[in-house]
């Protein structure tokens, strides 16, 4: 195995537990077990596994029903809802090439994801939201009916709600207030710059951070970090996404939070254990457990 395609090594552990309020266990290598034990070993005790479709968000919901380290979140991801609508022709997500289904596919969808997210251990609605990267303006419409719809189902179980914003922060925040944000809303990897932090801090939305705060030329994020107070931040690794420097390009896992976590304290101005005794609270308040 070539060093770039190697796991990075664990970093040290941290005294103070946190959770890694955001992770793909699924698109990982290795089982749960093994992934759940480097985190744990270096005291990254509690994830919150989250679905970006139908059969994603059913493992999430089993995975975290088996593991009581494992929180589940569930939804549709933003390009997921333009696939039901309008299909997929070039088979990019995981289910390859599908049929277009129109709206009521959507609604039978958003049903199913209504029924996991009654599930005990469905602790969050996401990742939802909007994304204009990868989709172009004939899905804007199909991302937005879905985001909606998700807002209302987080309201109504009283569950969190986890947003996915790509090049889409104007829009994202002006359907919040449209709907009316759930009580515990969380910008998961959070991308906005500081201006946009001291919109969300003064809604009460939480930020999460991810290894991408760690890039040489993410000094905006880390501009927001500082702007962003202290009962509001979170970490997460959207692993295997998003590892953090100096391992970016490597697979990430949840055992590299510490990474991210000492390079956001230094940001921050603050020691690791004051830091991370912030976001483990923060994180359990975010989620609910």
């Amino acid at each position: 195995m070539s060093s770039k395609s190697a796991p990075p090594p664990l970093p040290e552990p941290l005294c103070v537990p946190v959770a890694d309020s955001h992770t793909h266990l699924d698109m990982q290598e290795g089982t749960v077990e093994e992934a759940l034990a480097r985190a744990a070993a270096v005291g990254v005790t509690t994830v919150v596994q989250v679905g970006c479709d139908i059969k994603g968000s059913h493992w999430a919901a089993q995975t975290a029903a088996a593991h009581d380290s494992v929180h589940a979140a569930v939804a549709l991801h933003p390009n997921e809802a333009p696939r039901i609508v309008l299909g997929d022709p070039d088979g990019w997500s995981r289910q390859g090439a599908r049929e277009a289904g129109g709206d009521s596919a959507l609604d039978d969808a958003l049903g199913e994801i209504d029924r996991l997210v009654a599930l005990p251990q469905v602790r969050a609605v996401g990742e939802t939201g909007l994304d204009y990267f990868r989709t172009g303006p004939e899905g804007i419409a199909a991302q937005e009916r879905s985001f909606r719809s998700h807002i209302e189902i987080a309201k109504r179980h009283d569950k969190a709600l986890v947003i996915h914003d790509r090049d889409a922060h104007a829009d994202v925040l002006r359907i919040l207030a449209e709907e009316g944000a759930p009580e515990r809303t969380v910008f998961h990897c959070y991308s906005g710059d500081a201006e946009m932090a001291e919109v969300c801090a003064a809604a009460g939305y939480f930020m999460s951070f991810a290894g991408n705060v760690t890039f040489k030329n993410a000094q905006p994020l880390r501009d927001a970090l500082v702007a962003a107070p202290l009962e509001l931040v979170l970490v997460e690794t959207d692993a295997p996404f998003l590892t953090p420097a100096p391992y970016r390009g490597r697979p990430n896992a949840p055992y590299l939070i510490p990474v991210t976590l000492r390079a956001m304290a230094a940001v921050k101005g603050l020691d690791e254990d004051t830091l991370a005794a912030a976001i483990s609270a923060n994180t359990a308040e975010a989620f609910g457990y």
